[in-house]
C-alpha cells in the first residue's frame, strides 16, 4: 500500500514550493497569486530507508525497490471555500481521496510574496481551513441525515455522522470519534475533519534552526508532536544540489533531516504504518503495511492470491538476516520461524510467504 498525503493551506504560503522539493520536480506552479494551482498536482516518492539497501547487498539482489508515498498540492482554500468561495468545494473533494493532511502554515514574514491577509497569523490561518473543512463536513453530514438518505447508511456510520454533527454543532473536539470507532470505519464517512494532520510552519533560512515568534504561538496552542518547522525554500535548494553535496549544505546549516524525511517519519507515526521487507537474489522490496498487520493480510500486499492461499510466513527479523548473512545461515542458526495466520508482522520483519495456487 502507498499512502498519499495532500498538502493544504492559505494561497500563498509555500504549498507548491514544498510540493516540488518533496517531489523533486518543479511540476506544481508557485507563483506569487492566489490559486496558481488549479488541479491537484500529485508527486510519487520512493520511501528512503537504509535497511533496504542493506538487505539488498546481503542478498546480492539485481533490483532494489522501495515503498511508495504520494503527495498531492491541493490548491489553497480560502475563507468561504465551503460555500464555493475562491476556488471552493472542488478541491474539498480532492481532500477527501487523501490518507493524511499536511496543513501548510505561513510562519515567516515577506515583501515580496504576497499575503491573502493584511497580517502574518498561523494560528488563525489554520482555524480558518479547518473551519472550512468542518462546515464541509457539516453540510455532506446533514444530506446524509435527511430522512430519504438515511436509510442508505449503516448503523455504525450513522453513530459516527450524529457524533461529528453533535461535535460540530456545538464546538467539541471532533477526535473523540477515533476512541469509538475503528479506523476502516471512520475512513469510510469520508469526513475531512477527522483525517490524520501534520503540521507544517514554513519558515525562512534564519527560523529553521530554533523557529521564531509565530512557531512558537503555534506550538505553544497546537503542541509540538505533528508540527515540523521546514523552509520549503531550503528545501528546494538542497534538491538543486548533486547528492555529494546535500550532506556538505545540511551540515553547514545545521539540518539534520530533510523535509521529505520528517514528513514520511512523521506520516508513519500518525497513520500507524509499519514496513516489512521481501528479499532474495532477485530483487529485495520495501512493502508499507497497517500495525498489527496479520502474516496472511501483509502476503495480500503482495497479490490477493498470497493471502487466499496462505499457509505460513518464513520469518526473520532484520537484525538476524543482516548478522547471519541473509536466508541460509539465518535458518542454519535457527533464527528463521515459520509463523501461521495469526502471526502480527513486526516492523522489519523480512517474510518469504509459502501459499496454495
Amino acid at each position: 500500500m502507498s499512502f498519499k498525503c495532500g498538502i493544504v493551506g492559505l494561497p500563498n504560503v509555500g504549498k507548491s514550493t514544498l510540493f516540488n522539493a518533496l517531489t523533486n520536480s518543479n511540476k506544481a506552479q508557485a507563483a506569487n497569486f492566489p490559486f496558481c494551482t488549479i488541479d491537484p498536482n500529485v508527486g510519487v516518492v520512493p520511501v528512503p530507508d537504509e535497511r533496504l539497501n542493506k538487505l539488498s547487498e546481503v542478498s546480492k539482489s539485481k533490483k532494489k525497490i522501495n515503498t511508495t508515498i504520494s503527495f498531492v498540492d491541493i490548491a489553497g482554500l480560502v475563507k468561504g471555500a465551503s460555500k464555493g468561495e475562491g476556488l471552493g468545494n472542488k478541491f474539498l473533494s480532492h481532500i477527501r481521496e487523501v490518507d493524511a493532511v499536511i496543513h501548510m502554515i505561513r510562519c515567516f514574514d515577506s515583501d515580496d510574496i504576497q499575503n491573502v491577509n493584511p497580517d502574518i497569523d498561523p494560528i488563525r490561518d489554520l482555524e480558518i481551513i479547518e473551519t472550512e473543512m468542518m462546515l464541509a463536513d457539516l453540510e455532506s453530514i446533514q444530506k446524509r441525515l435527511e430522512k430519504n438518505n438515511k436509510k442508505n447508511v449503516d448503523e455504525d456510520l450513522l453513530k459516527i455522522l450524529e457524533i461529528a454533527s453533535e461535535c460540530i454543532n456545538h464546538d467539541k473536539d471532533i477526535s473523540i470519534l477515533k476512541s469509538q470507532f475503528d479506523t476502516k470505519k471512520l475512513n469510510q464517512s469520508g469526513l475531512l475533519s477527522i483525517k490524520p494532520k501534520i503540521f507544517v510552519c514554513n519558515v525562512d533560512e534564519q527560523s529553521l534552526q530554533g523557529g521564531n515568534n509565530y512557531t512558537k504561538n503555534f506550538i505553544d496552542k497546537f503542541g509540538k508532536d505533528n508540527t515540523l518547522i521546514i523552509s520549503a525554500d531550503i528545501e528546494n535548494q538542497i534538491n538543486e544540489l548533486e547528492e555529494n553535496e546535500k550532506k556538505n549544505y545540511m551540515d553547514m546549516i545545521g539540518l539534520k533531516d530533510t523535509g521529505l524525511s520528517m514528513l514520511i517519519q512523521n506520516g508513519y507515526k500518525i497513520l500507524e504504518l509499519d514496513t516489512y521487507f521481501t528479499s532474495g537474489p532477485e530483487e529485495t522490496r520495501a512493502w508499507t503495511i497497517q500495525k498489527n498487520c496479520t502474516a496472511p493480510k501483509a502476503a495480500g500486499e503482495i497479490h490477493t492470491d498470497f493471502e487466499k492461499g496462505f499457509i505460513r510466513a518464513e520469518t526473520i527479523s532484520y537484525e538476524d538476516f543482516i548478522a547471519n548473512d541473509g536466508w541460509v545461515n539465518s535458518k542454519a542458526n535457527g533464527k528463521m520461524r515459520l509463523e501461521g495466520k495469526d502471526y502480527i508482522v513486526k516492523d522489519g520483519d523480512v517474510l518469504n510467504f509459502r501459499f496454495n495456487t
